[in-house]
């Protein structure tokens, strides 16, 4: 049954990838009303009324990526504005098999989006995530971010490793935040890998309708420098649409 993007499709458990979601999803204020029959009237030039309405509530403006990740837009050169997170969530120095994941954002239209920021929650080769600085492990960020605005056929490209099933039963997975032009509120959803024997056993795939689990699937691409690739093309809506988490 064909779900709209924004639409409950299924509910994953409160793990900690969830949680830290949550987190960084901050809360949501309300914003104050305006009284009823717009704002009072005030006398325009010759004695005329107007009645001041409130403003149009907006969507993301095209610029938020330049704040998001500065140093692929040239912003951090000489450490002026430094980008916070990247593509590299993990480097050479981490236990694990690497990876790089690599995909486009397209449209209701099936044009690749070139504003989009694209943000990757994963636990490392153990299945462990990273519940603060405490637990922090050299070399594993455990999170990346990438925009694509700055490559030509508008790609994302993640370089890390290929993270652990964790303790309650789920399959290997990273978690994906989508942000764009257009959207008030980010759209979460899950990259698994295609030919994962633990996939049928993973409670919050198994809860996707059967015929849509395959746009929650990375396909490998092939091998880059001795490291796997796998393709995850993201589709905000159309037949094809990937499935989206309500959290």
């Amino acid at each position: 049954m064909k779900k709209s993007m924004m639409e409950k499709v299924a509910k994953p458990a409160k793990d900690s990838s969830v949680a830290l979601a949550e987190a960084a999803r901050g809360s949501e204020g309300k914003r104050s009303k305006a009284p009823k029959g717009g704002l009072p009237k005030r006398k325009a030039g010759k004695g005329a009324a107007v009645v001041l309405r409130q403003t149009p509530s907006q969507t993301v403006g095209p610029f938020f990526a330049y704040g998001l990740v500065p140093g692929q837009y040239g912003y951090s050169e000489g450490n002026a504005f430094p980008s916070l997170f990247d593509g590299c969530i993990a480097d050479e120095s981490v236990p694990g098999e690497r990876i790089e994941v690599v995909g486009r954002v397209f449209d209701g239209e099936g044009k690749p989006v070139p504003d989009a920021v694209i943000e990757i929650l994963q636990a490392d080769a153990s299945g462990r995530y990273l519940k603060g600085r405490d637990e922090a492990q050299p070399g594993f960020r455990g999170f990346g971010r990438v925009g694509t605005g700055t490559d030509p056929r508008n790609e994302f490209r993640f370089e890390t490793i290929r993270p652990g099933p964790t303790k309650d039963g789920q399959a290997p997975h990273l978690n994906v935040i989508v942000l764009m032009r257009g959207l008030l509120v980010h759209a979460f959803t899950r990259a698994y890998f295609e030919g994962e024997a633990a996939n049928d056993r993973d409670p919050v795939l198994n809860s996707v309708p059967q015929g849509r689990r395959k746009t929650l699937l990375a396909i490998r691409q092939g091998d880059r420098g001795g490291r796997p690739v796998y393709q995850f093309d993201i589709r905000m809506q159309g037949a094809d649409e990937t499935v989206f988490f309500d959290v």
